[in-house]
């Protein structure tokens, strides 16, 4: 699944990118975009991601290739945190987490007190790749939440720039709040001020790859009230990557990245 948001927009008489579009439909949206299940997205991460696995590069982001990492910090202190509380390494879920690209990018910091296996949910053809390419004693690959907790007793749910690329999101966050897992935390979560929650139509930078896709924009307190009874939000924390606290929607600053921190209640 793209994992990527994009803080900024081309204009003139350049090709723009960026969202777009106020859709009624899931569908409607479709009848503009690719998709998610475009090859090229998966080979090219594929592609960039068994550079980092064998040295030859640093850090991988949305296909991307860096020569120096960008550390998500929130995600850190609430991993050791949790783990504290738990007073046991954890078992983790990386919700949408393509090829391991998160796993790999703080993979230093998973040590055996903090992490005792990173578990990516996603795609059926990542899942494939991800068991071929990817796969060791810490880093598993599962089709859906249900499979994976087959496996493993789970602690904490990382949720990064991912639930607004479902179809039906609500319905998953209200799945999502019934497992009762201890911790959760969303990470890269589009945002905006209004009342309902808007579906846009998002083209990725062509320096990436040439995609679109459908992009939800949450209400905040919609998002959270699934969360409501069963959870209390630690904290709240903004994107750890810069050009995403504001993003623009039609070429205006409409939007926002966001990301909490949510405590299962006792």
């Amino acid at each position: 699944m793209f994992k990527g948001i994009f803080g900024k927009f081309k204009s003139d008489n350049q090709p723009k990118y960026g969202w777009f579009g106020n859709y009624l439909s899931w569908a409607d949206v479709l009848k503009e975009a690719d998709g998610y299940d475009s090859g090229i997205i998966l080979e090219r991460t594929k592609n960039a991601l068994l550079k980092v696995k064998s040295g030859e590069a640093v850090y991988e982001r949305d296909s991307v290739i860096f020569d120096k990492k960008e550390y998500p910090f929130p995600l850190l202190t609430f991993l050791q945190h949790s783990a504290s509380l738990k007073g046991a390494p954890l078992h983790v879920i990386d919700f949408g987490g393509s090829l391991g690209s998160t796993y790999y990018q703080i993979k230093e910091f998973l040590n055996p007190g903090v992490c005792s296996t990173w578990n990516v949910v996603e795609q059926e053809h990542y899942v494939a790749s991800g068991k071929a390419n990817f796969e060791d004693g810490q880093l598993k690959f599962y089709n859906s939440i249900a499979q994976c907790i087959q496996d493993k007793n789970i602690d904490f749910v990382l949720i990064s720039s991912s639930v607004q690329y479902l179809e039906r999101p609500h319905i998953f966050l209200k799945e999502l709040a019934a497992y009762h897992f201890d911790f959760i935390l969303f990470d890269r979560t589009a945002f905006h001020e209004e009342k309902e929650d808007r579906l846009t139509l998002q083209i990725v930078p062509p320096e990436v790859y040439p995609a679109s896709y459908p992009s939800w924009f949450f209400n905040q307190e919609k998002l959270l009230s699934h969360f409501a009874e069963g959870y209390d939000v630690i904290a709240d924390f903004p994107p750890y990557i810069d050009g995403e606290q504001i993003l623009y929607i039609d070429e205006y600053p409409s939007g926002y990245s966001r990301g909490f921190y949510l405590s299962a209640k006792k």
